[in-house]
């Protein structure tokens, strides 16, 4: 066998070539900060085939990211505690510390995107206090799971790797702050849990999902409409109760939630947001004192619109598409800023109607 002889030329062009070639490094991959909160997703059983009667908010980030190795061709990512509970102990203070936490991180340049691994108790409810307090056109993800991290089939791990595929992803930009289960990408304003159990358990009643991702990469197949109201992490937070509406509703627990100090009442009425007339006696009553009533629905999908002309004239405000659950969020923060019920009444308006 004989060598190949080049000459001085070609050997110039050859190593020319490699040096070439070593320099060249592939593009960047997106960074990811992952926060964690706790739920189901760090939940724990003492069974694989346990999958009710565990413990939520007990692994820690590090261990997450690592149940998915698969994570690391997709971004740069970094994990971070924020705090480790089971999501129906959601608090203000942990909602406030959340709100200013996204808010520094999505103001540097050393981050992509963001996912918030949380509960999926009290999710939406959480998506929708961040869309109203943190202001950025950088994707901001909350992923959950229905299966604790132990279960034979925990869903967790994909519902992560798909959260961070969105996070990563430029065209997840200038969404508004979203929430991705099962394969599904849910804008916070329209998102809700409709199962108590089911791996499927998120759907926006009202709309279809933004759009899907899974191993193929993510598709989005329309754009929310945003919001143009943001308020301040530390905003103060009265307290709204909810009341159920219900059959004999006499507004015994109406008078209770006054008696307790409630600066704004959401009513989940029947129907189209309807009011019992003892019930709403009593919250007419309250109106007159400058006590805000908001018209929700105990239904699961569809708007509460004006109807009862003495609900105009009392002046409670119609929730239209919002659910109890996040017309009392909305009416809080609008609480914290006035106290006045014409000034709630065109938040109410502007963030309905963007």
């Amino acid at each position: 066998m004989g060598w190949k002889v080049l000459s001085l030329s070609a050997l110039v062009l050859a190593f020319a070539g490699l040096s070439h070639t070593s320099t060249v490094s592939a593009a960047p991959l997106p960074r990811v900060l992952v926060l964690a909160t706790g739920g189901t997703i760090a939940g724990s059983a003492p069974s694989p085939s346990d999958v009710t009667g565990y413990r939520a908010g007990v692994i820690g980030v590090d261990a997450l990211l690592s149940a998915v190795p698969e994570i690391e061709s997709i971004a740069d990512v970094r994990g971070e505690q924020l705090c480790n509970i089971d999501s129906k102990d959601m608090t203000d203070e942990i909602w406030r510390q959340l709100a200013a936490r996204v808010n520094e991180i999505v103001a540097g340049d050393d981050v992509d995107g963001v996912v918030i691994t949380h509960g999926t108790d009290t999710m939406e409810e959480t998506a929708f206090f961040l869309s109203l307090t943190v202001k950025t056109n950088k994707p901001v993800v909350l992923t959950g799971a229905m299966l604790p991290a132990t279960a034979r089939n925990a869903d967790g791990p994909r519902n992560l790797l798909d959260a961070v595929r969105v996070a990563a992803r430029p065209e997840s930009a200038d969404k508004g702050i979203l929430v991705v289960m099962n394969g599904k990408i849910f804008a916070a304003k329209e998102v809700t849990k409709t199962h108590t159990t089911k791996i499927d358990a998120f759907t926006s009643p009202d709309f279809s999902p933004l759009g899907y991702v899974d191993e193929n990469g993510v598709a989005f197949e329309r754009t929310p409409n945003l919001p143009r109201l943001h308020f301040p992490a530390e905003t103060p937070l009265p307290r709204v109760d909810i009341l159920y509406g219900h059959e004999g509703d006499d507004g015994t627990l109406a008078e209770a939630a006054l008696r307790a100090g409630a600066k704004g009442i959401v009513y989940a009425g029947m129907g189209n947001g309807n009011i019992p007339a003892k019930a709403e006696k009593i919250l007419v009553k309250a109106s007159e004192k400058g006590i805000v009533v908001i018209r929700a629905s105990r239904s699961n999908s569809g708007p509460v619109l004006p109807a009862d002309p003495s609900y105009t004239a009392a002046g409670f405000i119609d929730g239209s598409v919002l659910n109890p659950q996040k017309a009392r969020i909305l009416l809080r923060i609008a609480l914290g800023q006035t106290e006045d019920q014409e000034e709630v009444r065109r938040i109410f308006r502007e963030y309905l109607n963007p």
